[in-house]
């Protein structure tokens, strides 16, 4: 994992409302609820779709506990993205009592 990422708690990533959720779990993982207004791009397809994203904002990446979305962030930041990560993904969100759609 590169130290330089952030990894932010699901309290400070909801304090971030200029930033981009991008949530890179697969479709089927969706039904056990996702962050309202993240965008959905599952990590395989990053490479291919990473022009969704608006250069201009934050990304904070998002998965179910966190392993792939350091590998997403590790592949935004390499495209010059400012990012962090949602240290423990969906599971902590949920756990935190955060809201899910």
């Amino acid at each position: 994992m590169n130290p330089s990422i952030p990894q932010l708690t699901p309290a400070e990533a909801a304090d971030r409302t200029e930033a981009v959720v991008l949530d890179v779990r697969e479709a089927a993982e969706l039904p056990e609820g996702r962050i309202a207004g993240s965008t959905h791009i599952p990590l395989g397809q990053l490479p291919a779709r990473v022009f969704e994203l608006d250069r201009a904002r934050p990304v904070i990446t998002v998965c179910r506990s966190g392993g792939r979305s350091s590998q997403a962030a590790q592949f935004l930041a390499g495209q010059g993205y400012d990012v962090a990560n949602l240290d423990g993904g969906m599971t902590q969100w949920i756990a935190d009592g955060r809201p899910t759609v």
